[in-house]
């Protein structure tokens, strides 16, 4: 497990992403599974990045864990923020046009629909959310 606290602030959305890689490249992540948590880091990092302190910055920690079986990453943000849990919200009707689809959830509902398991807790005065991404079958072959 590697763990990595910076500010959260959109600046530091590189530097998480170029870390949680780091840890990727080592175990051949595929592309796609690498191109899909790097969108997830992007949308989730910024939301804590503009809302869990605002208008204060705090810290936020990103743990990445490699479980071996089944072969995937793990990757916990963490920040003592305002207390939300971003999964309780309903999820965007899709089928609507984009003029009428209310404002917001879009970002949530795609981690979602890419991760293969995401979880919110509120524990310790931290809010602590985790996704997981599976590695495809060649990954395991290498």
């Amino acid at each position: 497990m590697k763990e990595l606290t910076v500010d959260a602030t959109v600046e530091n959305i590189p530097v998480a992403t170029d870390f949680v890689n780091e840890q990727l490249e080592a175990f051949h992540c595929p592309m796609k599974a690498q191109m899909q948590i790097a969108i997830a880091i992007d949308e989730l990092f910024g939301n804590i990045a503009h809302y869990a302190y605002n208008p204060e910055v705090g810290a936020v920690t990103v743990r990445v864990e490699v479980t071996k079986e089944p072969l995937a990453v793990v990757i916990t943000f963490i920040d003592q923020g305002k207390p939300y849990d971003p999964l309780a919200r309903e999820n965007p009707d899709v089928t609507l046009s984009v003029e009428d689809r209310d404002i917001g959830g879009l970002g949530i509902y795609m981690v979602k629909k890419s991760m293969d398991d995401i979880s919110y807790e509120y524990r310790g005065g931290q809010n602590i959310l985790t996704i997981k991404k599976n590695m495809s079958e060649e990954t395991k072959k290498m």
